[in-house]
């Protein structure tokens, strides 16, 4: 098998993140459940966005952003999704491009407008979505490129495209390319509701068609119907190759067969906005995983971009990883 050129390829939504600090009281105003994700249609979102104050608009989609951090760690990643020839989509692919990732993907003249995420970031620093995904709700299977897909190490599936029937055969396509040229396929669970609404497809998967999950503790115990967290890792571990679990300020546990890391939080001094976290994981772990680390050390690296991109607002990293990371790697 030759090496690969791509280290990370990711589908994903491709969106807009538009943030804004508020108080708890807009996320009750709103009727919105606070730390997760909503779908909205466009007339919601123009209502959510019209009660949120100044706000940032930074490109994102968390499949996204984890390429994103990929690249910050000097590593190089890919991204496929759909946005249309708009003014968000063009801020979309030349941020990501910015960032080092090659985005290929053609802007869609037709079609709906692409797709925005409005964040809520309450004093707790949670985060509340309100995701009008427009756009890319129409990622089709004849989107995925199987010789990028044949020519990255892993591809990166984001579990929140399971809701469109399209993206849906477009993630089957992908991870049998990937498997096909004898290459890994990792999947992030993305949201508890998520997992709820295609527990028994996520299940499949996972114990088929996935080698790397990610999901954080939320996740992992609902995809499993169970209480308590060591019962999940005892589940999953015997499912897929490797599981990386999120823990939030407990850090994270990562588990291979018989092999188990329980991984600390790296120390932030002040956590201002939690989106993103779980995506710069990803990142860290994926980068350390493609470039030979061992479980523990993917575990590192991914606390350590998980830690900095909570240290402020938005889901993309601020410092270059890879000038944190080289402490640590030596």
């Amino acid at each position: 098998m030759s090496s690969p050129a791509i280290d990370v390829l990711a589908l994903g939504n491709a969106l807009v993140d538009i943030l804004s600090h508020e108080q708890d009281d807009l996320v009750t105003r709103l009727a919105l459940e606070k730390g997760t994700m909503h779908m909205i249609d466009a007339a919601r979102a123009d209502e959510v966005y019209a009660a949120m104050g100044p706000a940032t608009e930074v490109s994102g989609g968390s499949a996204a952003n984890m390429t994103a951090g990929v690249a910050s760690f000097g590593g190089r990643a890919a991204f496929i999704g759909r946005v249309a020839d708009d003014t968000f989509g063009r801020v979309f692919a030349h941020d990501l491009r910015s960032a080092g990732v090659q985005f290929d993907s053609s802007l869609a003249s037709d079609g709906q407008p692409t797709g925005r995420c409005l964040v809520i970031v309450t004093p707790d620093a949670q985060r509340t979505m309100s995701t009008f995904l427009g756009a890319a709700t129409e990622l089709e299977p004849d989107e995925v490129d199987e010789a990028l897909v044949a020519d990255s190490a892993v591809t990166y599936l984001e579990g929140y495209l399971w809701d469109q029937p399209p993206a849906k055969e477009a993630i089957r396509r992908a991870a049998a390319a990937a498997h096909g040229a004898g290459r890994r396929v990792a999947l992030s669970l993305s949201d508890p509701f998520c997992v709820e609404r295609h527990r028994d497809e996520f299940r499949a998967l996972v114990e088929g068609a996935v080698d790397i999950v990610f999901a954080n503790e939320d996740e992992i115990c609902s995809l499993y119907r169970v209480d308590e967290f060591d019962d999940a890792v005892r589940l999953v571990r015997g499912h897929c190759e490797i599981a990386a679990l999120t823990r939030g300020s407990r850090g994270s546990v990562v588990v291979r067969g018989n092999e188990m890391h329980v991984v600390v939080a790296a120390p932030v001094h002040e956590v201002v906005d939690t989106t993103g976290a779980g995506d710069l994981y990803a990142a860290g772990f994926l980068f350390s995983l493609t470039h030979g680390h061992d479980l523990a050390t993917a575990g590192r690296l991914g606390s350590l971009a998980a830690a900095e991109v909570i240290s402020h607002l938005g889901a993309r990293p601020e410092v270059p990883l890879a000038e944190l990371a080289a402490p640590l790697l030596g």
